[in-house]
């Protein structure tokens, strides 16, 4: 603990000469625009992410782990016209040790296990045609703009998926103006084909953020409006053990401020509340049919250093792409729920720009889960200490394009 507070504590004010400023400090942004005087360009793109997490966790929520690894997405990229792109390339994955990976490499919610292995690494293909269709209205087709590009807030998202999540793939239409943005997508995460014995598995989304005060403001007041449904099922796996149609439901709404700072060097204020729900809206997997959850938190940025605190309250909550630590249900302990579980967070970032396309930064998180009472199968209500669930992780960051020709 105290040599994490220490890196953290160096970082924080540790002196450099050159501000960069980045849209988000670990895990960026991808830009989603298409530019029309590109038009006949045809490029190569190497984005890539070298790095080491270690998740050391008490909670009985979930158990601990390290990912050691790197993810590389080669893409070759083509603009026939002033709005259309055409991208193709892979996305290849390997955790330093790993010999064997399943197909499917997602968020698990209770019990979905791949049912096919690669060896090596594991490699699924990217292809993406995009079409601006207006000044403002871009539409995707294949392997979306996503992960951390929608925007979702903590509770309905992990941003560890920035790291071992497959790429999403389906359709996504993306509205961005100067006082309104829409993030609208339908990820096809498992296709089956007759007597397969697995689930098919999509999941549909929609993150919004109404910016009464416009892009241009001092204060940058916003309302976002968040949405995630998956959805497993199918009619042609005959042959399935579970053929139990599942349907879950994570929303959430709120208010939140950015702030200018006048400081030696750049800064900037935010305050956001947001409240949550959670519903079951068909099966019985899993130990809830409804739950709802409330986050407030508080982040200050300065120069390249971020950070964060907030607090966390849940009753009967799950988390359908989020952290568990974030939900109700334990996913290491079958059957245990917890009653009402409250988390103080503490995070800290700083990333570096070393150059174009190129940049390094650390990550270090707290969520102290205060003592609750426990329920499961075998024991009923028990009480709970508090826990401490300490990450931290290091990252290179890489983003470089190389034109190749010029029609």
């Amino acid at each position: 603990m105290f040599r994490i507070i220490f890196l953290i504590f160096s970082f924080l004010f540790f002196p450099a000469t050159v501000f960069a400023q980045l849209d988000s400090l670990v895990f960026d942004v991808e830009r989603t625009a298409i530019h029309p005087e590109q038009r006949g360009e045809l490029r190569l793109h190497v984005a890539g992410m070298p790095f080491v997490l270690d998740n050391e966790y008490k909670s009985k929520l979930v158990k601990g782990y390290t990912l050691p690894g790197i993810w590389l997405d080669p893409t070759v990229s083509y603009q026939p016209l002033p709005n259309v792109k055409i991208a193709l390339g892979a996305h290849m994955l390997h955790f330093w040790g790993a010999e064997k990976y399943p197909n499917f490499n997602y968020s698990e919610l209770a019990s979905w296990s791949g049912r096919n292995i690669q060896n090596g690494f594991h490699c699924v293909p990217i292809f993406r045609a995009q079409m601006q269709l207006t000044k403002n209205v871009n539409v995707v087709l294949g392997t979306l703009h996503g992960k951390s590009n929608h925007g979702l807030i903590a509770p309905l998202y992990n941003d560890e998926l920035n790291l071992s999540g497959d790429p999403e793939t389906g359709v996504q239409v993306i509205w961005d103006s100067p006082h309104f943005r829409l993030d609208s997508w339908v990820n096809w995460e498992s296709f089956i084909f007759r007597k397969d014995t697995g689930q098919e598995s999509f999941s549909f989304g929609l993150s919004t953020l109404v910016r009464p005060s416009g892009k241009e403001a001092a204060w940058q007041w916003y309302l976002p409006i968040q949405a995630v449904f998956q959805h497993r099922g199918g009619e042609i796996n005959t042959e399935a053990t579970d053929r139990e149609i599942k349907t879950w439901l994570n929303a959430a709404a709120g208010v939140g401020v950015d702030v200018p700072l006048r400081m030696r060097w750049p800064a900037s204020l935010n305050l956001e509340v947001t409240a949550a729900y959670f519903g079951q809206q068909a099966g019985t997997l899993l130990p809830f049919d409804k739950g709802y959850g409330v986050l407030g938190k508080a982040s200050l940025r300065v120069w390249r250093c971020k950070l964060g605190v907030g607090y966390w309250y849940c009753k009967d909550f799950v988390s359908i792409l989020g952290n568990p630590l974030y939900g109700a249900m334990s996913i290491s302990n079958e059957g245990l729920t917890l009653r009402k579980p409250k988390s103080l967070l503490v995070d800290a970032e700083y990333a570096h720009r070393l150059g174009e396309g190129v940049a390094w930064g650390i990550q270090a998180k707290l969520a102290n889960q205060f003592a609750t009472r426990s329920h499961s199968p075998e024991e009923g209500w028990r009480e709970e200490k508090s826990t401490q669930n300490f990450s931290f992780g290091i990252y290179l960051r890489m983003s470089p394009s190389f034109l190749l020709k010029k029609f």
